[in-house]
């Protein structure tokens, strides 16, 4: 057994180290890009006249986050979990509903420690280390409820009768 092989053994290391979660990561980073542009240019472009500045942060958050939430359940379904996106009798809204419920821990605990950082660091820092601290939770939760492998209703059928 070879030293990689030893890595993704380990629990936690293994986890990190697995094929899906990097293409998870990939899609994490480009949603980073998304968002980071987008809270930049709402704070200093789009909605620099709104005050107070907390309000301002507000908006371009939001701003940022839903657009970073449709690239990110996007690229997740066609890239990510490709060999899962034809999720048996789940319509398309319906899943991007689930994807966006199982965002909302992590976009509130992103908008908290964002607007909780700010104070002590720059807003876009602070932006970076909450969309880190989220990251995990979500690819747990996505994995696990989003784009979970569903069985055909007619494999589910032959189970049973075979039983």
């Amino acid at each position: 057994m070879n030293y990689i092989e030893k890595l993704l053994r380990l629990p936690f290391i293994g986890w990190i180290l697995r094929h899906r979660f990097l293409k998870f990561g990939t899609v994490g980073g480009s949603g980073v890009l998304v968002n980071i542009g987008l809270l930049y240019l709402g704070q200093e472009y789009l909605f620099a006249a709104i005050e107070p500045p907390s309000m301002r942060l507000n908006v371009s958050l939001g701003l940022a986050i839903l657009c970073a939430t449709v690239n990110n359940f996007t690229w997740n379904r066609l890239w990510t979990w490709e060999d899962r996106n034809l999720c048996i009798g789940k319509p398309l809204l319906v899943q991007f509903g689930q994807y966006a419920l199982s965002n909302v821990l992590g976009i509130f605990l992103q908008v908290s420690l964002t607007k909780m950082l700010a104070v002590y660091i720059h807003y876009l820092l602070a932006n970076l280390t909450s969309i880190a601290a989220a990251g995990i939770f979500n690819y747990l939760l996505n994995d696990a409820w989003t784009f979970r492998l569903r069985r055909r209703k007619s494999d589910q059928d032959a189970r049973r009768i075979s039983r």
